[in-house]
Parts: C-alpha cells; sequence; structure tokens
C-alpha cells in the first residue's frame, strides 16, 4: 500500500507533463532581436525568459511570466543590438504549468503542430465532403497535405493498387493516416477521433 500511492502520483505526474519541450525562437528585426515561444502542446503554460550577454541593451525590469496557450506563438522579449557588434548571448526559460493569475497576456498566434500520424488527403472528383473537411484542416492545428487526384495522375496510379475499381467512383475523402488508407471518414472530428486511436 505505501508503494501504491507514489506509484499512482508518478503516473498521474506523467499524463499531465508536456509532450513536446516549449521553443525558443528568434526573429530579426532592423537593429533588434525579438525572441518568440512556441508551445506545440495542448495546454497552457506560463513561460519567463531572462537574456544575458554582450553587445546589446534589454529592459530593466524584472523578467515576468508570460502566457502562451497551448498551440501557438507568443513574443517573449525584444533586445536592442549593438551597431556593428554580433550580439553575444545565453537565455534561460523557466517553464510552469500551474498557470498564474498575474502572467502577461500577449498576443497568441495559431501555429501548425505535427501530428503523431502524418494526414495526406486525396480528393476525388466525385468527392462530395472534400471541400468542407479541407477548409477544418486549414483551420485545424495539424499539417497536412491535400492532392487532387485530377491534377496528380502519378497518385492516381499508386491509389489504383489498393482501390482497382472503385477509385473514380469514391465520392469521400480518401485518408492517407501514418501509412494506412481510409475512406470512411466523412468529417474532421471523425478524423480527429482517428488520429487519437493507436
Amino acid at each position: 500500500m505505501k508503494l501504491l500511492l507514489p506509484l499512482l502520483l508518478l503516473l498521474a505526474l506523467r499524463s499531465t507533463a508536456q509532450e513536446r519541450p516549449i521553443q525558443v525562437v528568434t526573429e530579426d528585426i532592423p537593429n533588434r532581436l525579438a525572441f518568440y515561444a512556441i508551445n506545440e502542446n495542448d495546454e497552457d503554460v506560463d513561460v519567463m525568459l531572462t537574456v544575458s550577454g554582450t553587445n546589446f541593451r534589454q529592459s530593466k525590469g524584472r523578467p515576468r511570466l508570460v502566457r502562451v496557450p497551448g498551440v501557438s506563438k507568443v513574443h517573449l522579449k525584444t533586445i536592442i543590438l549593438i551597431r556593428g557588434k554580433q550580439p553575444n548571448y545565453t537565455y534561460d526559460l523557466q517553464v510552469n504549468d500551474s498557470l498564474s493569475r498575474r502572467a502577461l497576456r500577449k498576443e497568441a498566434k495559431p501555429i501548425k503542430v505535427k501530428p503523431k500520424k502524418s494526414i495526406t488527403l486525396y480528393i476525388t472528383d466525385e468527392c462530395q465532403g472534400c471541400d468542407s473537411i479541407l477548409v477544418a484542416m486549414e483551420r485545424g492545428k495539424y499539417k497536412f497535405n491535400a492532392h487532387r487526384l485530377n491534377e496528380r495522375p502519378e497518385l492516381k496510379d499508386q491509389l489504383r493498387s489498393s482501390f482497382p475499381t472503385t477509385l473514380d467512383s469514391i465520392s469521400t475523402p480518401i485518408f492517407n493516416l501514418g501509412g494506412r488508407l481510409y475512406t470512411r471518414i466523412e468529417d474532421y472530428d471523425q478524423l480527429l477521433e482517428k488520429l487519437k486511436q493507436d
């Protein structure tokens, strides 16, 4: 019994942990360098970025927590570069999944993330719901590829081996999810459900 409680606690902590680490990327702006946090997870986090080094100037204020919503990119900090000198810097990023009411909330830009299974949509001439599911996928969070078979005859020839007699008459989207073909996914919610399955 004494061993069971710590084991359950460990499993609970592992299940809520971030799947992917928070990334810091920089973008060059004339005479400045902007730092952004990228959160490819579904959960919101608070982060604090501290930059130190030489050949740049930065705000003297204390670093503060900034909220980074799930599947988004948020600006954290900008440093001013000293003209004619190469900046030399290091940074420290603290990530906190216990959200603070005092964290700054800045504009968050939605991003696309790579799904656990690659997604490819093949659109036939007879497909009834392909346009609506394509719009939902473009608004969604996952990266994907889409091909209209009438524009890609080489792909159409490859798919004929799986659908020798019915390819031209298939009226539902054809999905390749991680190397497996599906023809019974009719809307975006069904696609998300299928992605969750192993």
